[in-house]
């Protein structure tokens, strides 16, 4: 079999390939089993799709997909970016990775550093993300992008996506007032500890920084409402350097109803010392902890 070359689209037989890897590890990570059958019911799919679904896509956007049975707006999304650019920060986190600033870092214009400053700073991970921050104004608020390296940012990914300039994939920034409550989040966090402590959360294998080739990194796949939230220590380079990985959590919200990702972390300094807090926002976490501490045992 031929390999695919760098630039090209995914063919039907590998995205569908791709949709069962994730159903698969979800599966194995004790994940929801509507959200696995999702994902396989997807996977037969594009299968059977009698042209490829990257033509579907540049001819008619995401409503060729959301009109098949079985795919709605958050599955058509994941698949539009897996054919465009054979990478999914999804699948990356099921594998226990965090190649984002490696994926950044293909862009024209975006060395290593400034890769890995947009990730830090804007805390995105897939191309998409990178694209929608192009254009609602974060990305031109990281120090060192100016209009000339935004403009070509824009039309690198416009290519990728094969859609004009100017016309980026659905926004999946979350509105304001969409913000999961911080105690959801360390509720999160506080499980994902308590389970990991005690060996009851499947582990995977992160490819990045483990030579030996360890199961060492548990998953915990929970829901919250109608929010799914998948937690793991963190990977990066960065938390290895520091030696935080068994202490910084970073958790991702990936539902049909929003997206997002935070970390969570034992503060260091001031009056929240020692403390679990969600980075950036560290005021509500301190006015949670006031409220608690005032509220009467019960």
């Amino acid at each position: 079999m031929n390999a695919r070359r760098p630039g090209l689209p995914l063919d039907n037989e590998r995205l569908a390939e791709r949709l069962e890897e994730i159903a698969d590890l979800l599966e194995a990570q004790d994940a929801n089993p509507f959200r696995v059958g999702a994902y396989r019911r997807a996977s037969d799919t594009v299968r059977r799709l009698p042209r490829p679904a990257s033509e579907l896509l540049e001819h008619r956007g995401i409503e060729a997909l959301t009109s098949l049975r079985g795919i709605g707006a958050s599955l058509a999304r994941t698949i539009e970016e897996l054919a465009h650019t054979d990478h999914l920060a999804l699948l990356d986190r099921l594998r226990g990775d965090t190649g984002s600033v490696d994926v950044f870092e293909t862009v024209p214009g975006l060395g290593r550093e400034l890769a890995r400053r947009i990730h830090e700073t804007l805390g995105i991970e897939s191309l998409a993300e990178l694209e929608v921050a192009a254009y609602d104004g974060r990305l031109a608020r990281v120090p060192a992008i100016g209009r000339g390296r935004l403009r070509a940012v824009r039309e690198s990914l416009a290519g990728r996506f094969r859609r004009r300039p100017g016309v980026p994939v659905a926004r999946q920034h979350r509105p304001a007032d969409d913000e999961p409550p911080v105690a959801e989040i360390l509720d999160v966090d506080r499980e994902y500890r308590e389970k990991s402590a005690r060996g009851e959360l499947p582990r995977t294998t992160p490819r990045r920084f483990n030579p030996g080739q360890a199961a060492w990194l548990p998953v915990l796949h929970a829901v919250r409402g109608k929010r799914h939230y998948t937690a793991l220590f963190s990977n990066t380079a960065r938390a290895h350097e520091l030696g935080t990985t068994r202490d910084w959590v970073v958790i991702y919200r990936d539902d049909r109803d929003g997206g997002g990702q935070w970390t969570v972390v034992t503060e260091s300094r001031g009056s929240l010392r020692g403390e679990r807090v969600v980075r950036g926002r560290e005021r509500e976490c301190g006015e949670l902890l006031r409220e608690t501490k005032l509220t009467p045992s019960s």
